[in-house]
């Protein structure tokens, strides 16, 4: 599987591919130049339970960390992620 992102500097997206599938993708928009906010996460049916929406989350947490980005999880299931995992809090915008 690879990762690929797109970002029109408003909106972006992470999506994970498996061949010619969309494994999955989480979608964000920018709010300003130093945060950002998660808005969706969507797993294709087929790759469900196989730890896509984390590996995505993962993804996009590199990302951020290597831009000093702050991030508001809106999406319920980046929220429940982070609300359990105290080790990547760092990104969170208090």
């Amino acid at each position: 599987m690879s990762f690929e992102q797109v970002d029109d500097g408003k909106h972006g997206v992470f999506k994970l591919i498996q061949g010619d599938l969309v494994a999955g993708e989480m979608a964000y928009t920018w709010a300003g130049d130093s945060m950002l906010i998660i808005d969706h996460t969507d797993v294709n049916e087929s790759f469900r339970g196989q730890g896509v929406g984390r590996q995505l989350l993962d993804e996009l947490i590199a990302f951020v960390r290597e831009r000093q980005v702050k991030v508001i999880p809106l999406c319920p299931f980046a929220k429940s992620v982070f609300d359990k995992d105290a080790s990547i809090h760092d990104v969170l915008k208090i």
